[in-house]
Formats: structure tokens, C-alpha cells, sequence
């Protein structure tokens, strides 16, 4: 076979990663691909000292390199849906296949993208795009092909992770992590993508269509970020035997699809439970398998390089080849994909953390429970602290059983209106996933 041409575009982290590992593992790749693979041309604003690019051919218009007439494969490595899809599109119209660790890319513009790639004959890999290093993207469409996908659930953000990881295990609180983990490199000045669940719900919209086998949907997905998670609540779900992650959730029932990222308490014995730091971890459920968990590094330079590689040699290894029936973007052909709907968040059933201040005296527990007793909400378990010395009021934290959210809501409104609570209520979902 003809060796393989390919061109990155963008020198960033994850750029200069690939193309380190390119060029260190050249002979490993070049054998596992069976066909020589050569970075022809890369397309950088500046360069990047973390790689050393002196005897390649490099442009500084992205552009030259989707219109080089000699190469094969374009790696889109710049980020972000502006000059990102341009140039994915442009490459699509001159026939080139593309690589890219773009989720935003995918999440809100896969559908058109793919529908163009294949009109045109080629093919879009994003492995990358979701966990980094974890190949998830192939266990869904390859690996677990065979089953119908029940649920998935997956800490699908590091820095979410890490924050929740040392408030758990230092008792520290929400702004004092996030300082740190913009120190280490972990979270970006402006930290909302990462804190307020957008990154991971990129993510989790690329997951779902792929394992329900529906178009990406990511205005349907609701998102709540860790930002008000304190560091009592962290306390009392210990003492309670759970954890608490940002978790994004996709579950399949007779009535559609939920697709949310939020905060959510997990049972310790869970192994997700135990995935701390900027790891990232997916579970997935299937009916034949089972439940499954893939976990690694999420984020960083090489481990992600290592997913881009991944899929530049499964391209190598078809390109030039006749008749080769690739695995469909979406992992569903495209005529099969269906328009399952998404539930909204009122409709989704969970069980619930609570946990409100109340005066110190009789019968306050009685009303909290009977409000919610008439809403068809039972309690699974109460912790009631001794009120602090000349305190009048104390925290009281309960489980409830799985109901309805806008149930809940409800009876969560005629609580936070008795006199004998103040303020209002900290409610957290539960899932047991099982």
C-alpha cells in the first residue's frame, strides 16, 4: 500500500502530543497500520516548543493544508465550532478523510458533518473526542455492537472530578479547589465549560446517539454544574455510604431517552464511586453483557494523542482499499438512526439528597415528612445533627425513595415554606446504577 499522508491542524496540547507520538512510535504505528503514515504538512498559528516541527513542510494558514492536493487524511486539532468546522467542511468538500478531538464540533454539528461526509465518500473519526486516552467510542460502536444499550453513566470531566476528590477527602470548598486547579492547569480562567457540566455534556450527547442509536441532540440535555456542592453535603452522603460525582447520565425507558449531567449521589462500593483526581471513567450497561467500566486518563497531551493515533491508523488501514465497509459514524447506519425523544428533567425519576436548616423543636420532622408522605415520597434514611451550642437551628438530611422530579419539586416548594425551615433546600440526585 501506498504510505499515508496526513496533515494536523493545530499545534496546542493535544496537537503537539500527536505529533510526538507520531514520530516517536513511527515504526509501531507504521507497522500496525500496514502502510507507512507521514506527517506531510502541519497547519499552525505559531509554533509550539513542545515539539520540534523544524523539518516539517508548516503553514501558518490551517487552510493550506485541507487544500494540499497530496494529502490524505486531515487531523483537526484546533478546538472550538468556529474555524473548526470550516475547515472540517472544506475538507470534506476536497475529499479527505478527517480526525478530530473536537466534542463541541460533534456534540452541536455532527449530524450536518456526517450527512456531508458521507455524501461525499469519506469518513469523520472523533474517538478523542470523548474521555481522552479511554477508547469508548469504539467499545459502543464495536465492542459492545452485539447489545442493546440499557443506560451509560460516566465522570466524563477532570476537573469536575478533581474539585470533588479533595473537598471529599480535605473537607476544602468549591472556590478554594477550583483556584488550585486553575494553578495546576486543570481548569481554564474562565472555568464554566468544566464546573457548570457544558464539557461533559458535549460528551454525554456523543455517547448516547451512540449507543441508542439516535441523532445528537445536545440543545435536549440537561445541565447542572457543582458550583453550589457543599462541603457538609460532601460530609453527610459519606455517612450516608455514597459519594458524590458529576455525572453525566443517558438511560433508555418505553418513554424516551434522559440525557443529563448533574451532581449525584453514587454508593461507595460503586466502582465509579472510587475514580478520583482528573481521571475520567464510563459505565455502560448492556442486556447481554452487562454493566462494563472504562476508565484512564482523560485529558492531557499524549493519553489524548494516543485516542487521534488511534484513529488515523484505523484510517490508514482502509484507505486505498476497495469496498471496505467502514463502521458508521453514529455506529447505526444513518437511515436506521430513530428520533427517540428526550425526556425532560421533570419527567426523570430518581431518588434524592435533601438536606435543609430547621429550628430546634418538636414536630419539624413530622411536617417535612408528611408533606412529602401526601406527594408519594417515602424516606429511606434521616440524619438530624444536635444543634451547635446556643443554636436554633440544625441541619437535617434525608433520602428519599425514587419519584418523579417534578414531584418532588413540589413538595420541596411546601417545605421551603413551612416557618420552621429557613432558606431553602439543597437537593442532590441519587443513582444506584445497578
Amino acid at each position: 500500500m501506498k504510505p499515508v499522508k496526513i496533515g494536523i491542524c493545530g499545534l496546542g496540547t493535544v496537537g503537539s502530543g500527536t505529533f510526538n507520538v507520531l514520530t516517536r512510535n513511527q515504526r509501531e504505528i507504521s507497522a500496525r497500520a500496514g502502510t507507512e503514515i507521514i506527517v506531510e504538512q502541519v497547519g499552525a498559528r505559531r509554533d509550539n516548543p513542545a515539539c520540534d516541527t523544524s523539518g516539517n513542510n508548516v503553514s501558518r494558514d490551517v487552510f493550506d493544508v485541507v487544500r494540499n492536493p497530496d494529502i490524505d487524511l486531515v487531523v483537526e486539532l484546533i478546538g472550538g465550532t468556529g474555524i473548526a468546522k470550516e475547515l472540517v467542511e472544506e475538507a470534506i468538500a476536497n475529499g479527505k478523510h478527517v480526525v478530530t478531538a473536537n466534542k463541541a464540533l460533534i456534540a452541536e454539528f455532527g449530524n450536518e458533518l456526517f450527512a456531508k461526509a458521507e455524501a461525499r465518500g469519506v469518513t469523520i473519526s472523533y474517538e478523542a473526542a470523548v474521555a481522552g486516552g479511554i477508547p469508548i467510542i469504539k467499545a459502543l460502536r464495536e465492542g459492545l455492537s452485539a447489545n442493546k444499550i440499557e443506560w451509560l453513566a460516566g465522570i466524563i470531566n477532570g476537573t469536575g472530578n478533581f474539585i470533588l476528590t479533595e473537598m471529599r477527602d480535605k473537607g476544602r470548598d468549591f472556590a478554594d479547589v477550583l483556584k488550585e486547579a486553575q494553578e495546576l492547569g486543570y481548569a481554564e480562567a474562565d472555568p464554566t465549560f468544566d464546573v457548570e457540566g457544558i464539557d461533559a455534556a458535549h460528551k454525554l450527547v456523543i455517547l448516547a446517539s451512540i449507543a441508542f442509536g439516535m441523532p445528537l441532540q445536545f440543545d435536549s440535555i440537561f445541565t447542572e454544574g457543582i458550583s453550589e456542592i457543599a462541603p457538609e453535603d460532601v460530609i453527610y452522603a459519606g455517612e450516608l455510604g455514597y459519594s458524590i460525582k458529576h455525572l453525566g447520565v443517558a438511560r433508555q425507558s418505553a418513554a424516551g431517552v434522559e440525557l443529563r449531567v448533574h451532581p449525584t449521589l453514587i454508593p461507595k462500593k460503586s466502582l465509579i464511586a472510587n475514580v478520583d483526581g482528573v481521571m475520567n471513567a464510563v459505565m455502560v450497561k448492556g442486556d447481554a453483557v452487562g454493566p462494563t467500566m472504562y476508565c484512564g486518563p482523560g485529558a492531557g497531551a499524549e493519553p489524548t494523542a494516543s485516542a487521534v493515533v488511534a484513529d488515523i491508523v484505523d484510517m490508514a488501514r482502509v484507505l486505498g482499499a476497495e469496498q471496505v465497509q467502514g463502521v458508521a459514524h453514529l455506529g447505526f447506519a444513518s437511515s436506521a438512526l430513530q428520533d427517540i425523544p428526550v425526556l425532560p428533567i421533570e419527567d426523570v425519576e430518581t431518588a434524592y439528597y435533601l438536606r435543609m436548616t430547621a429550628l430546634d423543636k418538636p414536630g419539624v420532622l413530622s411536617e417535612v415528612t408528611q408533606i412529602l408522605s401526601d406527594s408519594g415520597i417515602s424516606i429511606e434514611a434521616v440524619i438530624q445533627k444536635e444543634p451547635s451550642a446556643g443554636a436554633a437551628q440544625v441541619p437535617l438530611i434525608l433520602l428519599t425513595n425514587r419519584t418523579q422530579e417534578k414531584n418532588l419539586l413540589a413538595a420541596v416548594a411546601k417545605i421551603e415554606a413551612l416557618e420552621a425551615i429557613a432558606g431553602t433546600l439543597t437537593r442532590i440526585r441519587l443513582e444506584s446504577l445497578d
